[in-house]
């Protein structure tokens, strides 16, 4: 494999998974000029991307043969197993290699992927590297890139995350990212319903959405986040950004790698968007959530 140089020039970077997040990640990747293929089970996913400039793989093992570092950005573990193990790419991936997992599939499957890709590929670093932000941010290079695996993986990556992220958060061993991301999305889906559900106390005690935002502008309370969907949910605005589906899996895993604790807020607040994947809601953005107490 070429040797990489201090500016990134000469890295090559394979992209598997080119949804809502993957696609992002791919344009800003051919953006910084680095040399970027992509692969997904969908074609239509990948067709824009070749007219950006990247090269499109017929299959994933063919993605990953001359990436020195390789990002998945998949749904759930289970698929990342599948791609990785049963279809051939651990063993495809190039030697001295990094592969960059930066879904979010849960603290047990990020150690276990971890442990197995050691045991079969001892020449390829594992980095765990969820990210944090949704679409706008992944579009504009901005994610929250909370990094976990060899010292060694650092400089490989350097360039790759530098195009994608606005900050990379490096925080010891593997499945340390993945620790913290489970938190940061828990923090996160419980301040979105908060919104929903003070949206509709708002409405049936007969305040005005713009009353309450122009209560709450600039203040302690006024965390971008909420803010955002508190403006998407009045406007009727669900768009995917990030799905609540997707939200509603890292509100399920973070409670499965709770280990047992109580965690009452995030156990109703898992069974109320249970309810709304059920009702149709699921591939709507996470701000959906007002609908299902009733809003518009």
């Amino acid at each position: 494999m070429a040797a990489t140089d201090s500016g990134g020039e000469n890295v090559r970077v394979a992209v598997l998974g080119t949804g809502i997040m993957g696609s992002a990640m791919a344009r800003n990747l051919v953006s910084a000029g680095l040399r970027t293929t992509v692969w997904d089970r969908s074609p239509t996913a990948t067709a824009p991307l070749s007219e950006a400039g990247a090269l499109v793989a017929a299959s994933a093992a063919e993605a990953v043969g001359e990436a020195h570092v390789v990002i998945t950005m998949l749904p759930t573990a289970d698929v990342v197993n599948s791609l990785i193990f049963a279809d051939g790419v651990a063993q495809a991936l190039a030697e001295g290699a990094v592969w960059a997992q930066m879904g979010t599939i849960g603290l047990a499957a990020t150690t276990g992927i971890g442990s197995r890709l050691g045991q079969l590929r001892p020449d390829v670093m594992f980095v765990d590297a969820p990210v944090s932000g949704s679409k706008g941010p992944a579009e504009a290079g901005q994610l929250l890139i909370l990094a976990s695996g060899p010292p060694a993986a650092a400089a490989v990556v350097r360039p790759v995350f530098a195009a994608i992220g606005r900050k990379t958060v490096w925080l010891g061993e593997a499945g340390q990212g993945s620790r913290l991301k489970l938190v940061v999305n828990a923090y996160m889906s419980i301040l979105i319903e908060g919104v929903a559900e003070a949206l509709e106390l708002a409405g049936r005690l007969g305040i005005g959405t713009g009353t309450l935002a122009e209560a709450i502008e600039g203040g302690p309370l006024d965390a971008p986040i909420a803010d955002a969907k508190l403006h998407q949910m009045a406007r009727g605005d669900y768009a995917p950004e990030f799905p609540l589906e997707w939200a509603l899996k890292d509100v399920d895993l973070a409670i499965g790698a709770a280990s047992g604790t109580s965690l009452p807020l995030l156990a109703a607040l898992s069974r109320q968007w249970h309810a709304a994947v059920d009702a149709g809601h699921g591939r709507e953005d996470v701000s959906a959530a007002r609908l299902a107490l009733g809003g518009r």
